[in-house]
């Protein structure tokens, strides 16, 4: 039987070549204004996913 993959997971994370999980960094859609400047620049990059949900998270994406 076919696995299926959690697409709420498969839209919010992108496997990179060498298998790491990228990870977009939360709370970037507003009240960004009140935010210090150090603050948004870092929210601008992508983070890695933590070692310890790695596994979790890639029984949840099958295919990928």
């Amino acid at each position: 039987m076919k696995l299926k993959t959690h697409q709420s997971i498969a839209k919010r994370i992108k496997i990179t070549k060498n298998g790491k999980l990228k990870i977009r960094t939360g709370g970037q859609d507003h009240f960004n204004a009140r935010e210090s400047g150090k603050t948004k620049r870092n929210k601008r990059r992508d983070g890695n996913l933590s070692k310890s949900n790695v596994s979790n998270i890639k029984k949840l994406l099958p295919y990928s």
